[in-house]
């Protein structure tokens, strides 16, 4: 991200502030409180967050917000892990014994920049997030099977329901992917 932060060294605590976001909601219903002890760049910058769930190859849950609608990034990745766990429409509710098998990745992306040239984008590098009146749909960069340009806004505008006729206006952004690491 072109911000300045070093995220060096943060995969970890930001995975696993994820995980414990999810396990906690699951055993109690409420939403886990920020860590005090969570570095600086999570608790005093705000940002756009998507968390995504996978078990195995296949996608079980994703959710986030593009423009910060919380109060810190730690926040952000907290409720959009929840949400990613339980209010994807696509999927039902992860369960508890679930967990074990899904493996958590968590994007922090950058400010979105309007693009007036399709030749500016690049599905391994950005993601885009396409606009036509009130429907938006975003797409985020670098995903197995999304190898073009066209391919990428395709399916963001699926996704919103853009009709290929309907004028849109298109942003890129990058993304910082934190990844958990499954062993074995």
């Amino acid at each position: 991200m072109s911000n300045g932060i070093d995220w060096k060294g943060m995969t970890q605590e930001i995975v696993s502030l994820a995980r414990r976001a999810i396990e906690y909601y699951l055993k109690t219903g409420n939403y886990l409180s920020v860590p005090s002890s969570l570095s600086p760049v999570l608790l005093n910058t705000k940002g756009g967050v998507f968390v995504s769930l996978k078990k195995g190859k296949s996608l079980r849950g994703c959710i986030g917000t593009f423009l910060p609608q919380r109060e810190n990034l730690a926040q952000e990745i907290i409720y959009n892990a929840v949400s990613a766990a339980i209010s994807d429409p696509r999927f039902p509710p992860v369960r508890q014994s679930e967990l074990p098998e899904i493996t958590i990745s968590v994007d922090v992306l950058s400010p979105l920049e309007i693009v007036q040239d399709k030749r500016l984008l690049d599905p391994r590098k950005y993601g885009v997030l396409v606009e036509s009146g009130c429907k938006r749909g975003l797409l985020l960069p670098d995903l197995e099977g999304v190898d073009t340009v066209e391919e990428q806004l395709r399916i963001a505008m699926g996704k919103a329901g853009i009709m290929p006729h309907e004028p849109v206006t298109i942003y890129r952004f990058t993304v910082e992917r934190f990844k958990e690491e499954k062993s074995g």
